[in-house]
């Protein structure tokens, strides 16, 4: 009893630290990564006597315009594929109806027989006199709870994005405050604050260095794609462009989308299986040199990180944050990696992470 209370009492904390996680320390590490990547368009105007806050805030509110000027004419790229999925969708419906009947394959036998086997053992049990049968009805599918739910996660996302955002911004106008305090209370010895100042220096070497080998990857993904699928003549290309290289920073699962949605947009569009596998496959080959190939090289030259430590951290960052974890997984474990090799207390885990 005492061992079952235990379990649930540590599940329970699971699932709260979970959720803590994905609520305070995300918005946190999200909005560190994207201030590195910010730093030095901010740095020009400490060097013309702009007053920092002013400076982050005109880089942010630029960042901002950039990123929804861009998104309306990908907007409208969207909709008018989304405008064509009714019609697709229907004639898919009518091709279906007028195809001949096929013989039920494997799986329909057995579920045929798993239905002959409960209905005769249904009648086969004793029936009690003066006891109604109770028959367990399912819920049918409430498409309003659904869009609710929706609606929650969306909020939340909304508001996750928000606070992410405001960091960004403080991080950006404190520029190196938070720097010199970690130098300054790592003292009171000279070597001990210069020991700190070299690690704040290598964190910052890690995650520009893993962020520009991410927007490399990202313009190749994107540009390929695009070029590709526009000679191929799939609708759409630059959106599809767009997408790949947003979702190429998603290990394992962006490609993964993008495969899958690329093939059922090419079946679509051009209605027949062979241009489906044609589009999907230019999509995997194009992720595949980015995946294999391109990121690798580039990632070997700044990280000494062994591919099953990456693996491993993929995984875990993967299960507690989502996709997010997948981005930020790598450049976690290179922070870790160069922490670990400056402390001596730290150096054999550093080994193991190492090549």
């Amino acid at each position: 009893m005492r061992s079952a209370s235990l379990i649930a009492l540590a599940s329970m904390a699971t699932v709260y630290f979970i959720d803590w996680a994905q609520a305070v320390l995300m918005p946190l590490v999200v909005a560190v990564l994207i201030s590195y990547a910010l730093d030095p368009l901010v740095s020009p105007f400490d060097r013309i006597k702009v007053p920092r806050p002013l400076g982050a805030g005109v880089v942010v509110t630029a960042l901002l315009a950039v990123m929804v000027s861009a998104s309306i004419p990908l907007q409208r790229e969207a909709v008018a594929m989304l405008d064509k999925v009714p019609v697709a969708i229907n004639k898919f419906q009518r091709s279906a109806a007028s195809a001949p009947p096929k013989e039920e394959g494997i799986i329909e036998k057995a579920q045929a027989a798993a239905k002959e086997i409960e209905a005769s053992a249904s009648d086969s049990k004793p029936k009690t006199p003066g006891v109604t049968p109770v028959q367990i009805v399912r819920k049918p599918f409430d498409v309003k709870e659904y869009l609710m739910g929706g609606a929650s996660s969306a909020l939340v996302l909304v508001s996750q994005s928000f606070s992410a955002l405001l960091l960004v911004y403080f991080l950006l106008a404190v520029g190196k405050l938070y720097r010199r305090k970690v130098v300054r209370i790592s003292g009171p010895s000279f070597g001990r604050m210069r020991k700190a100042a070299r690690i704040m220096d290598d964190f910052h070497h890690q995650v520009r260095s893993f962020l520009f080998v991410m927007l490399l990857s990202a313009i190749f993904v994107g540009a390929f794609t695009w070029l590709a699928f526009l000679i191929l003549g799939v609708e759409q290309a630059g959106l599809w462009g767009v997408l790949a290289g947003i979702a190429s920073g998603i290990p394992y699962l962006g490609p993964f989308l993008v495969l899958l949605g690329t093939g059922i947009a090419a079946f679509l569009q051009f209605g027949t299986l062979d241009m489906a596998f044609i589009v999907a496959g230019t999509s995997l080959v194009v992720t595949s040199i980015q995946g294999y190939l391109l990121t690798p090289w580039l990632t070997s030259h700044l990280s000494s990180l062994n591919p099953v430590a990456i693996f491993v951290g993929l995984s875990f960052w993967g299960w507690l944050w989502g996709p997010v974890g997948l981005i930020i997984a790598t450049p976690m474990l290179m922070v870790i990696k160069s922490l670990c090799d400056h402390v001596t207390n730290l150096r054999p885990l550093g080994e193991l992470l190492g090549k």
